[in-house]
């Protein structure tokens, strides 16, 4: 009969998460997963096995957490067209107060490791939820009048997307403030 484990996996999976975030995958070895987390080398590999397993389920974790975050921002009663530029400003406001400079765990995944094709499909599939559910929300607004005649709401979502996640990056740079005040002027002008 196997030991019982005698820590909180979720704790374990959240530290791994906030390491990772903060260091990168390649750059956090195993021993530092170690201290890190409190625990012995034996019981990560038992519970989570190799590095690239935790990364993945810490990776998993991170986008459970941010999709019901992103969910919860477009659902807002009122303008449809108001909760995305709610959306917009909160992800240039994450962007200014990362004091770690972290940035997104999902952007900082699809840059470090392009070649991970398990990373890269949950990437991928995070990225057509936001689209998705930004396509929703736009879809409502050009229903009810909110957009300019003209706006696509599936193009403006793929563009919202893509803006939202280059505002991750460019979060991460010393003359951040400048480039995410005159990108989310923008983007909030193509909205109209």
């Amino acid at each position: 009969m196997g030991r019982t484990r005698e820590f909180d996996t979720d704790a374990a999976l959240r530290a791994a998460m906030e390491l990772f975030w903060r260091q990168g995958y390649e750059a956090t070895s195993m021993q530092e997963l170690v201290d890190h987390l409190g625990l012995a080398r034996g019981s990560i590999y038992g519970a989570f096995g190799g590095k690239r397993e935790l990364y993945l389920a810490a990776l998993d974790r991170y986008i459970e957490d941010t999709q019901g975050e992103f969910l919860r921002r477009l659902a807002v009663p009122g303008s449809a067209l108001e909760a995305v530029r709610g959306l917009v400003r909160h992800y240039a406001e994450m962007s200014l107060e990362d004091v770690e400079v972290k940035g997104c765990l999902l952007t900082n995944t699809a840059v470090e490791l392009p070649a991970d094709k398990e990373a890269g499909r949950r990437v991928e599939s995070s990225l057509e939820m936001m689209e998705t559910a930004l396509a929703t929300v736009l879809t409502r607004a050009h229903v009810l009048g909110e957009l300019p005649e003209g706006r696509n709401p599936a193009a403006l979502a793929r563009f919202l997307v893509t803006l939202l996640q280059g505002v991750r990056v460019v979060g991460k740079t010393p003359g951040r403030r400048r480039f995410l005040d005159d990108a989310v002027e923008q983007a909030l002008a193509v909205l109209g």
